[in-house]
């Protein structure tokens, strides 16, 4: 049984169709990546999936336009379609959101703490910083420091820190690497990795696709809100079609 299961997934805003029947999958010590152009609808999906779409639709109705969502989702065996977004975070899936967004009036610790305020115990909370620390020393070396002063990299660092405060069972990362210079990139995307490799599997949106193609075990490929192609990194490339028309390869 998949760990997040996703089926005919469609979203609507007005007459904008914005997903279309989206399927997916995540097992269970998987990294699995979503590739595809810009405006195809991959932050939708995800922001769908962790239940923000729908909190926007019941909080802004009448002054945005009308959402309409439809499909199935399912983490661990339950579906969460019609749960809030504050629960389904509750149960594990946890999403670290595009274009960075910390607190930026507290400072890194203030942030990573504010983060981990569902731990059980003093004792998981002090656990989980130091693994963070662990994965990005410079935060530890920022730790007093106010987050809006932070290089827009240290604030990519501490948003995906911060999203692992709590004991996630499925990470969801939003586009990492926009807007960050090449070394940073590569740091971030080897915290992912070792991430991945201490057993929290992995949904990746991304645009890097070389990069997404080497760390993930399975891909998909989105654009206009469909899946329009599954497999390997490998079997992607060897596409001339799909490389020339949608990864732009």
């Amino acid at each position: 049984m998949p760990l997040l299961e996703v089926t005919a997934l469609s979203v609507r805003y007005d007459k904008a169709q914005l997903l279309n029947e989206v399927s997916l999958s995540v097992d269970e010590g998987e990294l699995v990546g979503v590739v595809g152009p810009n405006g195809a609808g991959k932050s939708t999906m995800l922001r769908a999936i962790s239940g923000l779409v729908k909190w926007e639709a019941q909080t802004k109705r009448g002054t945005t336009g009308n959402i309409v969502i439809e499909g199935s989702i399912k983490f661990n065996g339950q579906p969460i379609e019609a749960l809030p977004a504050n629960e389904i975070r509750q149960l594990g899936l946890v999403l670290c959101p595009e274009r960075r967004r910390p607190f930026r009036e507290l400072t890194v610790l203030e942030n990573l703490q504010a983060g981990g305020y569902l731990a059980r115990s003093k004792g998981e909370l002090e656990q989980n910083l130091q693994r963070c620390y662990q994965l990005f020393p410079r935060l530890k070396e920022r730790s007093g420091q106010v987050s809006g002063t932070l290089s827009g990299g240290e604030q990519q660092m501490l948003s995906t820190a911060r999203a692992l405060m709590f004991e996630a069972k499925l990470l969801c990362i939003d586009e990492p690497s926009l807007g960050l210079a090449p070394k940073i990139r590569h740091e971030l995307f080897s915290a992912i990795a070792q991430i991945h490799q201490s057993g929290i599997p992995v949904l990746l949106v991304e645009q890097e696709v070389g990069t997404v193609f080497q760390m993930a075990n399975r891909n998909y490929v989105l654009s206009q809100g469909k899946i329009i192609a599954e497999g390997s990194g490998k079997q992607l490339m060897a596409d001339e079609n799909l490389r020339a028309g949608y990864l732009g390869l």
